[in-house]
């Protein structure tokens, strides 16, 4: 069973795992909503951009693919085989196509409207660990600095 307690205001509120005090008021969830410097934002927009960008040009190509493949394949397929058989060569290429077109489709929408979410703060799952895995290049970026530093220092 999870631990609950009340608040300074005697509200009763869940203290058990995940639980971010959102929705409580006050100034709980403030630290997660903290300003970020411009230039932060704009390499997020651009990160955002180029993985939804991608995935939709993407899904394109396979869609342009899938329709050429099949305007090539039909004719031959057509002549050298009886009608049924490519018929349904056909119709399983057309629909394998599309549903991997659409799926690419749906997930950059998917990635545009995480992105949209982590930019504009509203902390969409997996967002800690992004920030995580941000934190510790940094660390690392540092460590590697500070070392090559020191290594310049005792040569000279």
């Amino acid at each position: 069973m999870a631990d609950h307690h009340r608040d300074s205001r005697g509200v009763l509120g869940g203290g058990g795992f995940g639980d971010r005090g959102y929705g409580y008021g006050g100034d709980q969830g403030q630290h997660h909503q903290q300003k970020q410097p411009a230039m932060m934002c704009a390499l997020k927009a651009a990160t955002a951009a180029t993985a939804g960008g991608s995935m939709l040009v993407l899904s394109g190509l396979i869609l342009a693919g899938t329709v050429v493949a099949l305007t090539v394949a039909t004719p031959v397929l057509v002549i050298f085989s009886p009608v049924i058989v490519p018929a349904c060569i056909t119709l399983a290429l057309m629909a394998a196509g599309f549903v991997t077109s659409g799926g690419l489709g749906i997930a950059a929408l998917s990635v545009f409207s995480w992105m949209y979410k982590y930019l504009t703060g509203k902390h969409p799952p997996g967002a800690d660990q992004l920030d995580h895995a941000k934190a510790r290049l940094a660390s690392k970026a540092r460590d590697i600095k500070d070392a090559a530093q020191n290594r310049i220092d005792q040569a000279t």
